[in-house]
């Protein structure tokens, strides 16, 4: 292993590490050089030249137009160990001209949030809304503060006082704030709880979201059980899993939960109650 310290990054140690294929310096480092590899010197106003011995960029070409140095691209791209900054993968993005799905990797592998990450605030295409009825099953979506933007008509008739009526559509202000929440969820103190977590853990990259922060501030005033949960710091997946019901009409009902991310779109999500076999027989 070869260490050393370059003074002229204060606090930047760099590491030769060995060809470890599933560290993300040598994942980013490998992504960085197929993206110089497979650019047209042309396409960014530079001369081909008949000097050049490999395609695409050189890595001088690279920092240049990312407004870095050409030794702190150099070891970025070798996989060294230095901690590489949104601002930089930023530069890169812009520099190298990157689609979004590449600017999205980039940040993927690199382990850093995109701070221009695009805001996914306005509805996806009604086309994609309209899929929740072609579900066998309650279905619905949120967005990122977990208000429901599109729901079928079994999740209205499931969910009363939350889908079925005019007004309020949050599932937070539905379980902590509306009593027909209390008697509809079976075993809701254990339910509320695990929402909150999931809810905690969602909205981790939304820290700076202005909506996101009213909300969770007016729930803690409003209800104090949701204060309680929120107080606890707990953080969970959204797993999915049995759900059980107490419906005033239908009765008792059991489902399988699976909750999905809508490809495209991020910041929502789609929530499917499905009749497992297993389920259908108790």
């Amino acid at each position: 292993m070869y260490r050393f310290k370059d003074t002229s990054y204060p606090g930047i140690k760099t590491t030769m590490t060995g060809q470890d294929p599933i560290a993300p310096a040598l994942s980013l480092s490998a992504f960085l050089r197929a993206l110089r590899e497979r650019q047209s010197p042309a396409e960014f106003g530079l001369a081909a030249g008949p000097r050049r011995r490999t395609p695409g960029l050189r890595r001088e070409e690279v920092a240049q137009l990312c407004g870095l140095s050409a030794t702190w691209y150099t070891w970025i791209e070798q996989g060294r160990d230095v901690s590489v900054s949104a601002a930089t993968l930023a530069r890169l993005a812009r520099g190298l001209r990157l689609s979004r799905a590449e600017r999205s990797y980039l940040f993927e592998v690199a382990g850093k949030r995109d701070p221009e990450r695009p805001d996914s605030r306005d509805d996806p295409p009604e086309a994609v809304l309209a899929c929740v009825d072609a579900i066998d099953g309650p279905a619905y979506i949120l967005d990122r503060s977990w208000g429901a933007r599109r729901w079928n008509a079994k999740a209205s008739r499931l969910f009363a006082g939350w889908l079925d009526a005019d007004g309020e559509k949050n599932l937070l202000r539905y379980i902590f704030l509306r009593p027909e929440a209390r008697t509809l969820i079976r075993d809701w103190p254990s339910r509320a709880h695990r929402v909150v977590a999931e809810f905690r853990a969602a909205a981790t990259g939304y820290s700076d979201d202005p909506d996101i922060r009213r909300l969770v501030d007016e729930l803690r005033i409003a209800s104090s059980d949701f204060a309680r949960c929120w107080e606890t710091q707990g953080v969970l997946a959204r797993e999915g899993g049995e759900r059980a019901f107490d419906h005033p009409a239908m009765g008792v009902l059991h489902y399988q939960q699976v909750s999905l991310s809508l490809a495209g779109w991020p910041d929502y999500r789609l929530t499917m109650l499905l009749a497992a076999p297993a389920l259908r027989e108790r």
